[in-house]
């Protein structure tokens, strides 16, 4: 895990207190609301429907047991009791008075932590794969890369003021965990003929109103290059971006309006022009960042465990948890499993101060003192003893964090929606709880399989909606809440948006709609079919027809 160096330190707690600065005179009504606004926006503060929040950055979704801690302090003491895991791997507080975030952010510091670039508009928090470093179907730790992304656009002065905010993502797995195609810059780890390590690039992608699939500017790009490949795409973007109509700023309105080969050519132009300006990535500090990320100190240990074998015998509820959030590690005798916070009756995402602290315990004792957060809106503890499984579980069972739902139709992705944002149309939270409630039965969920529900309150699609199996669309019609349907959305290497398969639903329809669909594809499936591949190979008609049938 990366630890500050006196650099990091410095630039964090200038900043507080130049933030510390910035809210006295606001409080003291020195500066305006529209002036303090680009302010607060540097360090992480939105003002939503009824209170500011404030969003905390967890670089690539790594923490330890320390900082998760403070995390939990600060929901206790300063918010409701609650944090809440977003879909770019940060943590948000929704409560917080405006005279306590600066003594929020100093604490923050005290662990290595920050606001820095979580809004506005500028490169926000890199994202990763939430198993890096653990899984077996990575190339290598992506993180190392992710940092250096990260230090080199902190405050760069060239693009701290973009036409719009700017989301990048790295992966080295077979199995995309990162949604890398849905981001302005998405990176790809991969081989070359050769056998060398690089990265595929790809630009233009993003939700929201006009939702793109990235495309691939650059098939391979040697490791070495990477900033000043960054920084061309950047500087390209940057000049061309549109900067009159914000909903048409984002770099893939450009790619979309000049073309994928117009960009690549534009891009590569301003790359050999500052190729020699001692961009590239020095050998030698390619090494200090990898050091940082080296494994832990694993055991000698069988591949499989007998007391797993055992406590799955002995517990339906413990197998059950084990088969669909526990994951193969690139480490024998060890595993990597997800901590679900899709509990019926709660907010997709949330987690309480006491559930933070145990999760700290837990990741201290058994996880070499890491602990990961996931665009699902979910934590991982990456590096367990397959033989601590059952005693972790039982823990996590106890503080209402057991649900063996990873990746079935219950671990739903939902915005905030009306319930606290303001550019809100509908509410995302109760709808996620309805169909929680729903599909409850681990019985049932287990038979429906693999099935993505991410669910938007309005067409800026912070619920990722347009990649969702099924996605939901919050909608205003003349007051009222409506859902727009769409199907066959996927965020994985076969990336696509979904289809909008008709009228919208009043919240009255939804439900039941949906579990028409699930139905309907329960009666079609073949063999070990997903929801998304007999939604690819029967169409969408079929299944329009069924969300419709009684509606």
């Amino acid at each position: 895990m990366y630890r500050y160096d006196e650099f990091d330190h410095k630039i964090v707690r200038d900043r507080v207190d130049q933030f510390r600065g910035q809210v006295k005179r606001r409080l003291a009504g020195d500066i305006t609301e529209d002036a303090f606004k680009p302010l607060r926006l540097m360090n992480g503060v939105y003002l939503q429907l009824h209170a500011y929040m404030l969003r905390v950055a967890i670089p690539y979704g790594t923490l330890s047991s320390k900082q998760l801690r403070m995390l939990a302090h600060i929901a206790r003491t300063y918010d409701k009791g609650y944090g809440h895991i977003t879909t770019r791997q940060n943590i948000q507080y929704n409560w917080p008075a405006l005279v306590d975030i600066p003594e929020v952010l100093d604490q923050l510091a005290d662990v290595e932590m920050h606001a820095i670039q979580t809004s506005g508009n500028c490169i926000r928090n890199v994202t990763s794969d939430q198993y890096a470093g653990a899984t077996e179907d990575e190339l290598e730790d992506p993180r190392v890369w992710c940092e250096i992304i990260r230090q080199w656009s902190t405050f760069h002065p060239e693009f701290s003021f973009l036409p719009r905010k700017f989301k990048i993502a790295v992966s080295a797995s077979k199995k995309d965990r990162a949604a890398v195609k849905i981001h302005d810059i998405g990176l790809y780890l991969k081989e070359n003929e050769n056998g060398d390590v690089g990265f595929e690039v790809l630009v233009g992608g993003g939700m929201g109103r006009t939702p793109y699939i990235g495309q691939t500017v650059r098939d391979f790009l040697p490791k070495e290059h990477l900033l000043s490949y960054l920084e061309a795409i950047l500087r390209v973007y940057n000049t061309l971006g549109r900067r009159d109509n914000s909903y048409k700023a984002r770099i893939k309105i450009l790619v979309n309006a000049e073309g994928i080969e117009k960009i690549q050519e534009m891009v590569e132009a301003e790359w050999a022009k500052i190729k020699s300006e001692n961009l590239d990535v020095p050998q030698t500090e390619i090494d200090r960042i990898q050091a940082y990320f080296t494994p832990p100190a694993f055991e000698d240990l069988p591949a499989t465990s007998e007391a797993l074998t055992k406590a799955r015998g002995a517990s339906e509820n413990f197998d059950r948890w084990v088969t669909h959030n526990v994951n193969p590690h690139k480490q024998d005798g060890y595993a990597i499993a997800v901590i679900s916070l899709k509990d019926h009756g709660t907010a997709p995402g949330d987690v309480t101060d006491a559930q933070m602290e145990l999760i700290a315990d837990l990741g201290e004792k058994y996880s070499f003192d890491e602990i990961r957060t996931t665009h699902d809106q979910n934590i991982v503890l990456p590096h367990l003893k397959q033989d601590d499984l059952f005693e972790v579980w039982q823990q996590l069972h106890a503080a209402g964090l057991g649900q063996a739902n990873s990746g079935l139709i219950s671990d739903i992705i939902a915005c905030p929606g009306l319930d606290y944002c303001n550019l809100a149309n509908t509410r995302s939270i109760p709808l996620a709880e309805r169909l929680q409630r729903r599909f409850q039965d681990p019985e049932r969920q287990g038979l429906i399989g693999e099935l993505k529900i991410k669910i938007s309150g309005c067409i800026n699609a912070c619920g990722h909606h347009h990649i969702g199996h099924i996605g939901i669309l919050g909608v205003d019609k003349k007051g009222e809440e409506f859902y727009q349907i769409t199907l066959g959305g996927s965020e994985d290497k076969d990336a696509a948006i979904g289809d909008i398969v008709g009228r919208g639903l009043s919240t009255d329809e939804v439900v039941d709609a949906i579990e028409r669909l699930v139905d309907y594809y329960l009666t079609q499936k073949q063999g070990e079919e997903r929801f998304l591949d007999t939604y690819k190979r029967l169409g969408a008609e079929p299944f329009k027809e069924a969300l419709y049938e009684t509606a």
